[in-house]
């Protein structure tokens, strides 16, 4: 599956793939497939580009336009 919003993001960020690769602690080789569908993104990585990015992780995988992330859980 591909999320096109990855590259989308990392490129209104004006970030390149490497950089990205390195925020992820992989090669960008790895990120690459991940970006153009070649390779299942795997939940860890959406968690980070989600925080990375400041977006939903449901905004990631296109199941809301809306980018807003939720808020932080309430501590007890």
């Amino acid at each position: 599956m591909e999320l096109k919003r990855l590259r989308d993001l990392r490129e209104d960020h004006d970030l390149s793939q490497q950089r990205v690769a390195e925020q992820l602690n992989m090669y960008r080789s790895v990120y690459r497939r991940y970006e153009v569908g070649e390779r299942e993104t795997p939940a860890w990585v959406v968690v980070k580009l989600a925080e990375f990015y400041k977006v939903s992780s449901d905004y990631l995988l296109g199941l809301t336009d809306d980018p807003t992330p939720p808020p932080p859980p309430k501590r007890r």
